[in-house]
């Protein structure tokens, strides 16, 4: 009777402990050896990694023009909420992430370009005037185009010089390097020692 009182509390003691026993009876004594509970494992319940939100088709346009809108590296990195060594990380390793950027640059680049090459060029533009008339068939006020005059710009000799040092560097960089030859002629060539000796008075 004694035992089964010793388990019964052995049982009791286990479960408001939160411990496992192992009974061992040998030779007439009864021990018990103790052993900590597992700890149950948490499941893992998170966000979608933020690299995968960034290759979802809406998140490439954005990185696009983003990329088009002239922002650096370092401004996209912030908007994203990362730094700039994880968005060159995730440039290499994700081919999609790297393409929208470089679509978004190129375009940017090309319209840099243009504007260059129209402001080293010169270039016309309409100058519109409107006013605002009414109009006595509909009993309202409307805004009309009254006059429109075709300007000149003339070209921007800064401008045209940034494009020919950059497109032509071997023609129009500041500093040359000419190779020239240079003939240096002796006047007493042709003239024998003893006649040098008489011009300069050695007798």
């Amino acid at each position: 009777m004694t035992f089964q009182y010793i388990c019964l509390g052995l049982m009791r003691y286990k479960v408001v402990k939160k411990l496992s026993y192992s009974v061992h009876y040998s030779n007439g004594i009864m021990s018990t050896k103790t052993k900590k509970a597992e700890p149950k494992k948490k499941r893992r319940v998170g966000r979608t990694p933020k690299y995968e939100q960034w290759l979802e088709p809406d998140n490439l346009i954005k990185l696009e023009g983003w990329a088009r809108n002239g922002l650096t590296d370092e401004q996209i990195a912030n908007n994203i909420g990362i730094n700039r060594t994880t968005l060159y990380a995730w440039k290499a390793k994700y081919t999609d992430f790297s393409n929208a950027l470089k679509r978004g640059k190129e375009v940017i680049d090309i319209m840099v370009e243009n504007a260059l090459l129209k402001s080293a060029m010169g270039y016309k533009y309409d100058e519109v005037v409107k006013e605002r008339i009414y109009n006595p068939e509909t009993g309202e006020s409307e805004i009309v185009e009254v006059k429109r005059t075709t300007k000149d710009v003339a070209p921007n000799s800064t401008s045209l010089i940034f494009w020919l040092k950059n497109r032509r560097p071997a023609d129009w960089r500041d500093t040359k390097n000419i190779d020239a030859a240079v003939e240096v002629k002796n006047p007493f060539d042709g003239i024998d020692t003893a006649d040098i000796k008489k011009l300069i008075g050695d007798n």
